[in-house]
């Protein structure tokens, strides 16, 4: 499997690493980011590790996710591709999934 980022999940990701070097540092938002992406990478061998998404269950398309400390890593599995849609901040009110654009 290949593990494909959306634009989505990529402007995420940037968010979460400018937060953190605005209010800790650049090493701090590195960490944060590095074992948000190294807990995706488990996705290529094991596409099916995660979660089915209860919020999400309406969808045509099962979605999955991964938990990396404060962090959801929302995705689905597309042929040999694994789509991660989104990294949700499981700090915010969860109905905020429902909103998800897939």
């Amino acid at each position: 499997m290949i593990v494909v980022w959306s634009d989505s999940a990529i402007d995420d990701i940037q968010e979460i690493h400018d937060y953190f070097c605005s209010t800790a540092n650049l090493k701090v938002a590195n960490k944060i980011i590095d074992n948000i992406v190294d807990k995706s990478i488990l996705l290529e061998n094991n596409p099916r590790i995660g979660q089915i998404e209860e919020l999400l269950e309406y969808k045509q398309t099962e979605i999955r996710y991964l938990v990396e400390s404060n962090y959801k890593i929302v995705y689905w599995i597309e042929e040999n591709n694994v789509i991660i849609a989104t990294v949700f901040d499981c700090r915010q009110d969860p109905k905020k999934l429902k909103n998800l654009n897939l």
